[in-house]
């Protein structure tokens, strides 16, 4: 049997490569899903069933990994963190005014 060429340490930064790669793909994949309820709430002016309890969760969430991220320098939690924050304050507004 050949010895696997692959060191440990290569195989660890190739796995470390592959989960930012898809937890990039996930935040972007995730942001898009929320897309549709901001529409839903801005042109459609529906908010019934909305919670802006639930909402506000995820903003006050967004805004601490956003705090994390920076001080970790890691944009794969910053990055996203910044895109969630306008999501959350749409859905939070939009709500609001058309509660």
């Amino acid at each position: 049997m050949a010895p696997n060429p692959v060191t440990p340490a290569a195989h660890a930064a190739l796995s470390n490569k592959l989960l930012h790669r898809v937890l990039g793909a996930m935040s972007v994949f995730t942001m898009l899903m929320t897309i549709p309820q901001v529409l839903t709430i801005w042109i459609g002016h529906r908010a019934a069933g909305v919670s802006v309890a639930s909402w506000g969760a995820y903003l006050l969430s967004a805004l601490l990994w956003l705090w994390y991220g920076i001080e970790k320098r890691d944009r794969n939690i910053y990055l996203p963190c910044v895109g969630w924050i306008g999501l959350d304050i749409a859905v939070i507004a939009g709500a609001i005014v058309y509660a």
